[in-house]
């Protein structure tokens, strides 16, 4: 279950903590002080977040300081968000122990939403906070049917295909990105194909693909209805567009065009620094990743193009407790980090892509490239795939699915040879159990 773990977790983070740049850590942000009063009368802020969002390493957060005279924001920060989670819950549950922003990671916004919406402040109804400048379907994933709409969003995973250059001219596939998109637009089964005829001719040592299950995550995560239904049923067993990520994920590994990996571990870190796969789905954070574990030897090797359909991979939400000791000055921080500019200096200096779409004609996102990626115009490529994404159905238990369906299940016929309907039932089982089914 490790991967999927990790999975979640980094992929909320963004490409600060990839990349090896400094962790968050429970320390206060530069120039606060402990000391729930506040230093010299001034208004002390707390922020609990998981992980690494990277507010502070971005200079957000003394930034805000400096605008307000009056405040001083602390920061707290727990590395694992399974971990941070469940003591979240239990802290609403109390409303004691709650810091006056919490962070929440996408896949557990929608039982955030739907069980703990009265014990948050309606985010929508503050001044500043406008519901047009966010994408619709980031927006729609924090709202209640009620219409109460709990959490901000800070970030968002948008993909595209990271691929290798020198090993598609190897293998005598065009390797200018626009030709690379165009070579699988609009459909995942003409990546399967693209696939196939690297295979072909591939360099001896080298696959297509990293791993099945890297795959099914990208088919699946470029459909609305992924695991629940709008109205909260379970239907990853009976959903066409499962079926079809799962297929397509199986046919990558059972045509042999995988490198067999579980994703964040030693093992595929290593296969990056000695190039050892030709393509990797990747949302926006994954680019520092990339660069990190495949080193300076990688620059200019790598290149990035549209996936075939927009996906995302990730994302998280900050949310205001009511029972927090600050709630009027918390709620001007929490819509002030969330802002279009903020967003946009975030991506500039730390990779988090931003989930509110007035920061894309900003020149940060529109004007960005990334020099590693061969100059990439990732600001362009990314913003097109933010936009295209559905308003995808998140489950209270959607992390319970994704993780059994890709460790329990795709694994098995990627790494052990069963059989994909071998594959499926073992996952299904393992869902079954967890979901008390």
């Amino acid at each position: 279950m490790r991967r999927t773990v990790i999975l979640v977790v980094v992929a909320a983070l963004g490409a600060g903590l990839l990349a090896g740049c400094a962790e968050d850590s429970d320390e206060p942000a530069a120039g606060s002080s402990r000391g729930g009063g506040g230093a010299k009368g001034r208004t002390t802020l707390t922020v609990g977040i998981f992980g690494a969002f990277g507010f502070k390493e971005a200079g957000l957060y003394d930034e805000y300081m400096k605008l307000n005279k009056n405040v001083v924001i602390e920061q707290t920060a727990i590395e694992r968000n399974e971990n941070y989670y469940p003591q979240l819950l239990t802290h609403l549950g109390t409303g004691s122990g709650l810091a006056d922003i919490q962070a929440v990671e996408v896949n557990n916004i929608a039982e955030i939403t739907a069980t703990q919406a009265d014990k948050l402040v309606d985010l929508g109804k503050v001044d500043g906070v406008s519901k047009d400048a966010f994408l619709p379907w980031k927006w729609a994933q924090a709202t209640n049917r009620a219409g109460r709409t709990v959490g901000l969003g800070t970030d968002i995973g948008p993909q595209g295909i990271c691929y290798r250059k020198d090993l598609f001219a190897k293998a005598g596939l065009p390797t200018e990105r626009g030709a690379v998109g165009r070579l699988w637009a609009g459909d995942w089964n003409k990546y399967l194909a693209v696939g196939k005829r690297f295979k072909a001719k591939a360099p001896e040592g080298t696959a297509f693909v990293d791993s099945a299950s890297g795959v099914m995550a990208a088919v699946t995560g470029s459909n609305a209805k992924r695991f629940y239904d709008e109205n909260g049923k379970v239907i990853y067993k009976s959903n066409p567009a499962v079926k079809e990520a799962w297929d397509i994920a199986a046919s990558f590994a059972t045509e042999g065009l995988t490198g067999k990996h579980q994703q964040f571990t030693p093992a595929w870190d290593q296969a990056f620094a000695n190039g050892t796969f030709a393509t990797v789905s990747c949302p926006a954070w994954m680019l520092g990743y990339i660069q990190d574990k495949a080193g300076a030897a990688g620059k200019d090797k790598w290149d990035v193009a549209p996936a075939p359909k927009p996906s995302n991979w990730g994302g998280s939400f900050l949310v205001v407790p009511e029972a927090g000791k600050n709630k009027t000055e918390a709620v001007k921080l929490a819509a002030w980090l969330t802002a279009p500019a903020q967003q946009a200096k975030l991506f500039d200096k730390r990779g988090s892509f931003p989930s509110a779409s007035a920061a894309y004609a900003l020149p940060a996102v529109s004007g960005a490239r990334h020099e590693y990626f061969a100059g990439a115009p990732i600001g362009q490529i990314f913003s097109r795939a933010a936009q295209g994404i559905p308003v995808t159905i998140v489950g209270p238990k959607d992390l319970v699915i994704a993780q059994n369906m890709a460790d329990i299940g795709m694994l098995q016929v990627d790494q052990k040879g069963k059989s994909p309907q071998e594959g499926w039932n073992a996952a299904v089982k393992a869902i079954d159990n967890a979901l008390d089914q």
